[in-house]
């Protein structure tokens, strides 16, 4: 065994040791927070300091990333490659935004709330035009239950969510059938789903912190 394959292998080592170390903690402090007369126990405490180191690197991550994104497009601009414009757009936005937040923070909410929300708002109203057309054309290309179903779904939330000319809002659809739907159907197929995201979240986090998948250091 040459040096670098050593050292490879005792920086592998290392860091499932913290991480195993580390995952052990914090899950201690959320099970044990107080000690027997009230107080906060230690394992509560390390856990708030782990959790707050992870905050300060996941930020500095964004931080790193947002970085290599201006890198990224100012190099696209200098090349003058295709939209190059849009690039240019995106880095005077970038720096005006980072220089508004700098000198007046509370202008952010401002930007976010006249520029940022309307343009999300109309992305939605194009995603609803593009999935009833696309449950259309679904139905000439696989006739069956489900298509039926999703095209159906889509006209009944569009029905009682905007109102019709000459007709205004339907009180069946708008009060009864449309929050039914989302109320009801719709939240539990997504609660479903959010449990099977936590089951696959919680597997993945014990297989990391038995040291089975160590992706933080290879797997050799």
């Amino acid at each position: 065994m040459n040096r670098t394959s050593f050292l490879s292998r005792v920086i592998a080592i290392a860091s499932t040791a913290v991480a195993i170390a580390s995952g052990v903690l914090v899950l201690g402090g959320y099970f044990f927070t107080q000690k027997a007369d009230g107080q906060v126990s230690l394992l509560a405490e390390i856990r708030l300091t782990l959790l707050s180191w992870a905050i300060i690197l996941a930020g500095f991550a964004i931080f790193i990333g947002i970085i290599n994104l201006f890198q990224v497009h100012f190099k696209k601009i200098r090349q003058k490659q295709k939209g190059s414009f849009y690039s240019l757009l995106l880095i005077i936005s970038l720096v005006a935004t980072f220089l508004l937040g700098l000198v007046t923070p509370n202008q952010v909410q401002k930007v976010f709330t006249t520029v940022q929300l309307p343009v999300e708002a109309s992305l939605m109203a194009l995603l609803t035009v593009t999935l009833t057309y696309a449950s259309i054309r679904l139905l000439r290309r696989r006739l069956n239950l489900l298509s039926v179903i999703f095209l159906v779904t889509a006209l009944l939330i569009l029905l009682g969510t905007a109102p019709l000319p000459f007709l205004g809002d339907l009180p069946v659809f708008s009060d009864w059938l449309r929050p039914f739907i989302v109320r009801v159907m719709a939240a539990a197929g997504a609660r479903g789903i959010l449990l099977g995201v936590a089951l696959g979240t919680l597997t993945t986090g014990l297989r990391i912190l038995f040291g089975a998948d160590r992706p933080y250091g290879g797997n050799k």
